[in-house]
């Protein structure tokens, strides 16, 4: 079987999964939502490479035709559907073309997501709607769709991509952490739910990753928020990686770096600290705006 290598250099390496993850993915059906770029898209492309079948369901744009046109070139185990993940009806559709092609549903991998940061004040009404039902809405939609098929599979598995920004909400991701932060409490839920049925549910916490949504933000990030940003942004592959060893294991959550580790684990046992370290980093960005004369 080839492998899709979009958006990768001709002298970078694919990181390769350990034996164990790649037994488990292997003949798998799984659905990517968000499957044609970014974390999503590394997802994908890992997953085939373990020798999973992979249905991509992401919108119907240049990212998508990219993908759709390197599957029917090099790939026999890669099915793409355009929908919108906000769209129950559009996803209901998308998964069912996905099981005529790639058979039962194995695991969901909700990746699809959208960030818009800015001032409180400045997001609109419909910037926080949208940012509910493209993150929150559109991992829902997928699992609900799917479940009949996990329920009947064995040792199915739910992966929703969530970020540490639900774990410590930021300034200037009014819209984004809220949205992030149901994603991270459906997870629980469910992982409470469906373990007696054998379905393990993975919530992947990762911190800024370099992408293209990631370079979109730049237009409307507030300088306190570039600023509690701070260290550089992790690859897509290694959330991706990292995301199908933990599914693999079934672990409740996947934080994939190690600074992301120590921040949430500081988050939840010095909450005091962090909340004192977030305030002052504003306060400091915020004294050399005006001393800038931009307050």
């Amino acid at each position: 079987m080839s492998t899709l290598t979009i958006g990768m250099s001709a002298d970078e390496r694919p990181l390769v999964l350990p034996a164990a993850a790649t037994r488990y993915w292997a003949g798998r059906h799984v659905v990517v939502t968000g499957g044609s770029s970014g974390i999503g898209l590394a997802v994908t492309e890992l997953a085939l490479a373990a020798g999973a079948r992979v249905s991509v369901v992401a919108l119907a744009d240049a990212a998508l035709e990219r993908l759709s046109a390197g599957a029917q070139a090099s790939s026999d185990v890669l099915t793409v559907v355009a929908a919108d993940v906000s769209n129950q009806q559009e996803v209901a559709a998308a998964l069912d073309r996905a099981r005529v092609a790639n058979g039962r549903i194995d695991a969901v991998i909700a990746c699809a997501g959208i960030a818009k940061p800015n001032y409180f004040e400045s997001l609109t009404d419909a910037d926080f709607t949208r940012h509910m039902a493209v993150n929150y809405f559109g991992a829902l939609h997928v699992i609900r769709a799917a479940l009949p098929d996990l329920r009947d599979g064995e040792r199915a598995s739910i992966t929703v991509i969530s970020s540490m920004a639900a774990v410590l909400p930021c300034f200037g991701y009014g819209a984004y952490s809220p949205s992030k932060f149901a994603v991270r409490a459906l997870c629980e839920v469910l992982r409470q739910e469906l373990k007696p049925h054998g379905i393990t549910v993975t919530v992947v916490l990762p911190p800024d990753v370099d992408t293209p949504q990631l370079a979109a933000e730049s237009a409307t990030k507030p300088p306190e928020l570039q600023a509690l940003s701070g260290s550089t942004p992790i690859t897509a592959e290694q959330v991706a990686h990292a995301l199908l060893v933990g599914a693999a294991r079934g672990d409740a959550s996947v934080i994939p770096s190690w600074n992301a580790r120590l921040l949430s684990w500081f988050a939840g046992f010095a909450p005091r600290l962090v909340a004192r370290f977030v305030d002052w980093t504003i306060a400091r960005v915020q004294r050399r705006r005006h001393g800038r004369g931009e307050g």
